[in-house]
């Protein structure tokens, strides 16, 4: 798609300045007379203007309708503008109200503030100041779609290029940076252009699942080829965490379960002024399903090694028995492996009470080299969202996704965690297992009654399907993953499709289309967070 593609809108009332007659403002002051020359600057831009001289005056006003914003002059006689500044906050809360005011106080300022003021004037006031106020307080949503829809548009072309020439995973990576981060500024406007980006998004999710399938043999049958990314699940405990052991470091490793590079985006804006943060994306291996990916960071080994060497501590696909039930022994083995004797602690944190008790324990556990924490509630959220309508309509898209991502982290303890960890002396490193990607796109395939129920991935002897459609896997030792008979074979759904079976098909299609899953080849689910923080008190 070429850039000149995209046609260019910009909205009427940004032209030659904001402004516009649907936009109404009440000013209060006792000396409006003195104010005619700003009422005719402001009317001569579109906005209609009423006056009043008082405070009880303007309640009034405000009872009998809805403003724009109001201008407020903080002394007046009678009702004091702070005065009338609470009433109108009972009447009409939502509404901006800017104060006006003679005096540079600081009590008054911190009073006004505290009230909920939206910006404040210093008099005399000019007509600049009272318009960028305007645009700050009324007209904010439109400028910023229009700066970025117009930013996003410059940039089109660029990152379609960045695109077609990504030729190594580094490449890859620094296109789904990009990516994200417009899409984080978008979300926060009205712009048409989110439809364009997310046909972009999917665009590169088609190219990297054809990069993934070309090299993907070729970095797991040899480790040390050139091209191989730097860190995949297995290096995670080998290239982050015992380096900082052997520098002596107390280090805390938080892993969130089906945790996308997104998620991570809004949750760092929390976190970011309690920590030094060095952000990096790894690559989870395939598939990309907490059997596989997490067990291979624990152990540090690829899937069918664990099998062979450790079967006691391997789960296979069709046992009923949890997949991650044997994290901590399996740590125990690298450790082993590795001829290192730090001490290590290891916690699963499912819900709100047991990260509570981890806070309280963490004095405790800093006699230990190292912690491991694994939280479950994405992935929790996750499958909530596919099997609950009501959350299926909380998390109705990627930015509500995200949304409900922040609201769990603010309103949990595992916020109080992170505040522990800013008062400790302990290098974290956050990262994750995979992430997921929002499904649409079904793909018939049939199984036997031994195939896998992964959505994303399937492992079986008699698969049928379309070779053209997947990225298959027909000799599982090469890639590094248990082959349970002789003739198994596995597939791995692209970009944002999902397996389908014949039987029941359209009602399987409606009930799992939208819903995010993980076990394939996405960016979303390949490219995932490993972050380094440090408390900034150190």
């Amino acid at each position: 798609m070429k850039t000149n593609d995209i046609s260019h809108h910009s909205p009427s009332s940004l032209t030659g300045g904001v402004g516009g007659g649907s936009f109404s403002l009440l000013w209060i002051d006792d000396e409006i007379d003195l104010l005619k020359g700003h009422l005719l600057f402001l009317e001569k831009k579109g906005y209609a203007v009423d006056t009043v001289t008082n405070g009880y005056d303007a309640l009034d006003r405000v009872a009998e309708r809805t403003y724009d914003l109001i201008l407020l002059d903080e002394n007046m006689p009678g009702l004091s503008g702070l005065e009338t500044l609470s009433r109108i906050k009972d009447i009409t809360p939502t509404t901006p109200v800017v104060m006006v005011t003679k005096s540079e106080e600081e009590n008054i300022m911190d009073q006004a503030i505290g009230s909920q003021i939206a910006d404040y004037l210093i008099k005399p006031v000019n007509p600049t100041q009272i318009l960028l106020t305007l645009k700050k307080n009324i007209h904010r949503r439109e400028i910023v779609t229009e700066q970025t829809q117009t930013a996003y548009q410059q940039n089109f072309g660029q990152l379609s290029l960045l695109i077609s020439d990504a030729t190594r995973m580094e490449d890859w990576m620094e296109v789904y940076r990009r990516l994200v981060a417009w899409e984080l500024q978008l979300s926060e406007t009205d712009s048409a252009m989110k439809e364009m980006l997310a046909m972009q998004k999917s665009e590169a999710n088609r190219d990297f699942a054809r990069f993934v399938s070309k090299n993907y043999i070729r970095w797991i049958a040899e480790p040390e080829s050139p091209g191989r990314p730097e860190v995949m699940s297995p290096d995670i405990f080998k290239r982050r965490v015992f380096p900082l052991l052997d520098q002596g470091e107390k280090v805390f490793l938080l892993v969130i379960d089906n945790f996308r590079y997104d998620q991570w985006r809004v949750i760092m804006q929390e976190i970011a002024d309690q920590f030094q943060i060095d952000e990096h994306l790894y690559c989870s291996i395939l598939p990309t399903a907490t059997q596989y990916a997490r067990n291979a960071i624990f152990s540090g080994l690829m899937p069918n090694v664990i099998a062979e060497m450790f079967p006691d501590l391997w789960v296979d696909e069709d046992s009923e028995e949890g997949k991650n039930l044997n994290e901590a022994p399996l740590i125990q083995t690298q450790f082993r492996r590795y001829r290192r004797q730090n001490t290590f602690t290891y916690n699963k944190i499912n819900d709100s009470a047991a990260a509570e008790r981890l806070v309280q324990q963490l004095p405790v556990q800093e006699k230990y080299d190292l912690n491991v924490c694994v939280l479950n509630f994405i992935d929790m959220l996750s499958h909530a969202r596919t099997e609950s309508r009501m959350v299926r309509e909380l998390a109705s898209n990627e930015a509500a996704y995200r949304s409900i991502t922040l609201s769990w982290f603010r309103h949990s303890a595992v916020a109080d965690l992170f505040r522990a960890l800013a008062q400790s002396n302990y290098r974290i490193i956050l990262t994750t297992d995979h992430g997921s990607i929002r499904c649409q796109s079904p793909v018939r395939v049939k199984g036997d009654k031994n195939t896998n129920t992964n959505l994303r991935y399937k492992l079986g002897k008699n698969l049928d399907y379309n070779p053209r459609e997947v990225f298959d896997i027909t000799d599982p030792r090469r890639a590094q993953l248990p082959s349970p008979n002789l003739s198994t074979r596995y597939i791995f759904a692209t970009g944002d499709s999902f397996f389908a079976y014949p039987n029941n098909y359209n009602y399987y299609v409606s009930y799992y289309r939208d819903t995010f899953q993980h076990g394939g080849i996405s960016m979303e689910e390949m490219l995932i967070p490993l972050i380094e923080l440090t408390p900034k008190r150190r």
